[in-house]
């Protein structure tokens, strides 16, 4: 059964953040709150929350999944960025856009795309989700909570909690985040290329 945690939006109770992250480490598996709806989160290299995040959305070996990270500091430890692609990405975090791009050695290859090798990273803007990281201190392994069959992903924390009780750890519901996934953007080609369109505005890659 998943522990429910009722976190306050603008300023998230320590103790239960701290909770949540020792969770983590520990290999649980969480449902939490981000600033383009909700997400599975596990620790970076837990291979059994890989497992049961692709069981629980049936996703296949080609899926990317995405490493959430705190700040530009952290995220440029786990990705390739040249000069120009720096700049792109760093006028547009934090926000709701996940960058693919070619993974560095700290990236687990059970993470990266079988055949690029790239790895999908983001910088959200959402107050529960930094303090988190802050927290765990490296970055949340994640994937958007959408489940099979269904056009939108859920949104309210007790209904998350109700579906998903024997099959995540703890579930973190700081409110409603919206439904529409990240714009996702593909710089691993060393052009930007639109891979989908979502809650971040995609003019300047186009």
């Amino acid at each position: 059964m998943a522990k429910y945690f009722d976190v306050h939006p603008d300023n998230p109770q320590p103790r239960t953040i701290s909770q949540v992250a020792a969770s983590i480490r520990d290999d649980a598996l969480i449902a939490y709150p981000t600033d383009s709806c909700y997400a599975l989160g596990c620790r970076l290299g837990s291979r059994e929350g890989i497992d049961r995040i692709r069981t629980i959305r049936k996703l296949d070996d080609r899926h990317h999944f995405t490493l959430v990270c705190r700040d530009f500091a952290q995220l440029g430890q786990f990705v390739q960025i040249d000069n120009d692609v720096f700049r792109t990405i760093k006028a547009s975090t934090p926000g709701s856009y996940t960058f693919i791009l070619p993974a560095t050695k700290e990236v687990p290859r059970m993470l990266q795309h079988p055949k690029k090798k790239t790895v999908g990273v983001r910088i959200p803007d959402h107050v529960v989700t930094q303090a988190l990281l802050a927290e765990l201190g490296e970055p949340l392994l994640s994937s958007t909570l959408l489940l099979p069959g269904e056009d939108e992903p859920m949104t309210q924390g007790w209904e998350i909690k109700d579906r998903l009780d024997h099959v995540v750890d703890a579930v973190l519901d700081s409110g409603d985040c919206g439904t529409e996934p990240t714009t996702v953007i593909d710089f691993s080609g060393g052009e930007a290329e639109i891979v989908r369109r979502g809650a971040g505005d995609t003019s300047r890659f186009e």
